[in-house]
């Protein structure tokens, strides 16, 4: 049974480990290529965009993948409707594979935001040196905040337009706890502005923060196309596609 896998996360590249594993299972991940250097899953790997929905769902028939498997990152939004739309076009059932988001805990001082535009318009009243760990994508949104000074964390350097006042930090995660102290520490960070990527590689931050007091902006993350069977761990997934496996016969597409 082939499945392709729209990755670029964790849990994707584990998906492919374990479906490499699996027998009477071929996986084949997908990843954007928007991150240099990017970890690479074992089997199959095909790396840029599909062309929208209508490329993704020709590639879907012309390559004969029996399931597709949206394990994209949370804000992937446009992704995950087109693999949405792909799927349906090309009669081919989808997973969705979506970590759990983070949840606030006694102690934290979270203010939601809807997106980055809402975030960026907290940001005047709660803090003055903001640590940024949206990614390089979207800075456009804070571009306008001339007098507040911005600490942008991100695996690549980030391209304008950005905010006047920016130092950038290459980095990736995991992130442990002592690093994340240090840092708000060293940089004299009085509010945070994070994505509810959830996931444990870079919760530490959020324990830092509320260690500290500090308020922390938390940008909701948009809802999975509704009506979509939905897992939250690597290990569920290779489940259910094992299961639909024995469930066969696949290849059929008309």
């Amino acid at each position: 049974m082939h499945v392709l896998i729209l990755g670029g996360t964790a849990e994707a590249r584990r998906l492919a480990e374990l479906l490499h594993t699996t027998p009477g299972l071929r996986p084949t991940s997908s990843l954007a290529g928007r991150v240099a250097g990017p970890r690479l899953p074992p089997g199959e790997v095909r790396v840029g965009g599909f062309g929208g929905a209508g490329g993704l769902a020709a590639w879907l028939r012309e390559h004969r993948v029996d399931v597709l498997v949206d394990a994209t990152h949370p804000f992937a939004g446009t992704i995950s409707d087109n693999a949405a739309r792909a799927a349906v076009t090309a009669g081919v059932p989808l997973l969705v594979l979506r970590r759990p988001g983070w949840a606030p805990v006694p102690g934290d001082r979270w203010h939601e935001a809807g997106s980055l535009a809402e975030a960026a318009a907290l940001l005047p009243s709660l803090g003055r040196r903001v640590f940024l760990t949206t990614g390089r994508m979207g800075l456009a949104a804070f571009a306008g905040l001339e007098d507040l000074w911005f600490l942008v964390r991100s695996v690549d350097a980030p391209g304008p337009p950005h905010p006047p006042r920016t130092e950038v930090l290459l980095d990736r995660g995991p992130f442990t706890l002592d690093g994340e102290r240090g840092l708000l520490r060293r940089h004299r960070v009085d509010v945070l502005v994070t994505k509810d990527s959830g996931g444990a590689a870079t919760a530490p931050k959020l324990t830092a923060a509320r260690e500290a007091g500090l308020p922390v902006v938390v940008v909701r993350r948009p809802a999975v196309p509704r009506g979509l069977p939905v897992v939250t761990d690597p290990g569920q997934a290779a489940r259910w596609l094992a299961a639909h496996r024995d469930r066969g016969p696949f290849g059929d597409r008309g």
